[in-house]
């Protein structure tokens, strides 16, 4: 499968933050009783209470699909407060073998982003295939399902058996349905927006109440050097895409001294508040819409909607206008296209613009004429991206049984819990203001920063005001000892914008900053030869890149 294909599929999870307004945000309650996570606290993996789970061998056999993978499951516990409470995530990892074993420096562990999306399921999609074959030739490439996500037992839900997904009865259902404004301006607005982030809220507590304290990066951090014994390294050498980097920083800031190498690509700034999180991500959007009307003609070439920047631009500003009032007609949709699913369409194409402005151009040209069919296919992910092999056939379930020995393999992955996995995470990681009157007072600022792609992310994050909330205040790195990390930017990228790169780069200690001049989300495994290069470098020697450096 097409590396923007599986790409678009984990940054379509980051983006329901701005592109659905009834998500919710879950997140845990006590983190008093947690241990400290700053370098300067004692190694947690040093506890001898953790000494069974960092001891553990991994079984290894066929995930299903011939040689070309290897599956096994990986035990953690539950809440690392009290490791011996019998209480237990069992998580799927994944690798494929490299091809010259003499030349093996090691494992490479990756995470795709999210956070929701299954690290197992990408590489069985064909992740491998991103890495240069130099790096395939020196590294087993690894990854997992984090704790809660995808295969993992248990698993994240907000839907409860026999209810409709965020409800948790047919009261809440209706208020979760409701369509809420991009910009909640009324009371009657603001009472139907909240009476949504409440259902979703209850959902995610009475689906998953048990869990949700203990999704957090900072565990799915400690995961991963479980992870990293079981592998049998000695030092962890890592890429993170996207949220990635989250869990890659936060890995850095607890175990610093066993980090041999990391990539950062598409940064996270850890030190931004979740309101200055809003904005910095609106603004990426907003900038990125505005890319995608001046350059259309590069890409889509006949395709774009309009004949110039300024025509697209009218074209997309007059659609989220008149669907806020009526929805568009959809073929075989009662409800038609609102102004929610035109954010999410628009918004979802600019991670590759190179795969998805041609599709988005001729959906906007339709709606542009009032039909909404195409637009909402977008939104909902239903199309395949254009400019990809259509012909190609879809990646086989990683569960169906070939009659293979599957031991060690997801048998019958849950279906798809990246919103839940969003939801939870995203409240856990970053303390959230209690009570709804500081979401009214964020939407202004947000609006004047970056219009509906900042409002819309202000109301996506108003579920937090019903859940518990994580405690550890955003920070910049706190990573005394590791080693000099490589933070990989792009500058046109929307979902995790330019200044986080730099940001990320200078909070880690010796960080280096990787500058690719494009667009669209991330840069390593995008066909530019001058990232892969460096990557690749300094990956396997370990070659640091010189200040300023760009592709």
């Amino acid at each position: 499968m097409n590396r923007a294909v599986r790409r678009r599929h984990t940054v379509v999870i980051a983006l329901a933050v701005l592109g659905s307004v009834s998500l919710a945000a879950c997140s845990a309650g006590a983190a008093s009783d947690r241990p400290k996570t700053s370098s300067a606290s004692a190694d947690p993996a040093t506890r001898p209470e953790l000494k069974a789970f960092y001891g553990q061998k991994l079984k290894w056999a066929s995930c299903g699909d011939g040689d070309a993978y290897e599956c096994a499951d990986l035990t953690v516990p539950m809440d690392y407060a009290h490791p011996g409470n019998g209480k237990t995530f069992v998580l799927p990892v994944a690798r494929a073998l490299t091809a010259r074993s003499a030349k093996r420096i090691g494992s490479l562990v990756f995470n795709p982003g999210g956070p929701g999306e299954s690290g197992v399921q990408f590489l069985q999609d064909g992740a491998a295939d991103d890495f240069s074959k130099k790096m395939r030739d020196r590294f087993d490439v690894v990854s997992f399902d984090p704790r809660g996500v995808a295969g993992s037992k248990p698993a994240l839900t907000c839907t409860t058996k026999g209810e409709e997904a965020g409800a948790a009865d047919e009261g809440e259902a209706q208020e979760a349905g409701a369509v809420a404004p991009l910009y909640p301006r009324t009371a009657a607005e603001r009472a139907d927006t909240l009476a949504g982030a409440r259902a979703e809220a209850a959902a995610c507590k009475k689906a998953s109440g048990a869990i949700l304290p203990h999704v957090g990066t900072e565990d799915a951090a400690r995961d991963l050097d479980v992870l990293r014994a079981a592998l049998g390294e000695e030092k962890l050498t890592y890429t993170g895409w996207s949220y990635g980097t989250s869990l890659g920083t936060s890995y850095a800031e607890q175990f610093p001294k066993r980090v041999r190498a990391m990539v950062l690509d598409g940064a996270v700034d850890p030190s931004l508040k979740w309101s200055e999180r809003v904005i910095s991500q609106a603004k990426g959007f907003e900038r990125a819409v505005d890319d995608y009307a001046e350059y259309c003609a590069d890409v889509a070439g006949d395709d774009c909607p309009a004949d110039t920047p300024e025509g697209i631009r009218t074209l997309i500003d007059g659609l989220y206008e008149t669907t806020q009032r009526e929805p568009l007609p959809v073929d075989g949709d009662e409800h038609g296209l609102d102004a929610s699913m035109v954010l999410t369409a628009i918004t979802m194409a600019m991670y590759t613009p190179e795969q998805q402005w041609k599709g988005l151009s001729q959906a906007l040209r339709e709606a542009g004429g009032g039909d909404g069919t195409k637009l909402a296919a977008l939104a909902a992910g239903e199309e395949p991206a254009p400019g990809t092999d259509e012909s190609e056939e879809p990646a086989e379930d990683p569960g169906a049984s070939d009659g293979s020995d599957t031991s060690g393999a997801v048998d019958e992955p849950p279906a798809d819990n990246g919103e839940a996995a969003l939801l939870a995470v995203n409240c856990l990681d970053t303390p959230h203001a209690r009570g709804p009157q500081a979401y009214w007072d964020a939407l202004a600022p947000a609006d004047k920063a970056a219009g509906v792609y900042g409002t819309s992310g202000v109301t996506t994050e108003l579920a937090c005001t019903y859940l518990p909330s994580g405690e550890r205040q955003p920070h910049p790195v706190d990573a005394k000892g590791v080693p000099p990390v490589l933070v990989v930017g792009t500058t046109g990228d929307a979902a995790t914008p330019y200044e986080e790169a730099t940001s990320l780069a200078e909070q880690f200690p010796g960080g280096m900053l990787l500058t690719y001049e494009g667009l669209g989300h991330t840069a390593y495994g995008r066909s530019n030869s001058c990232v892969e290069s460096k990557v690749d470098d300094y990956l396997i020697g370990l070659k640091k890149i010189r200040p300023d450096t760009t592709c």
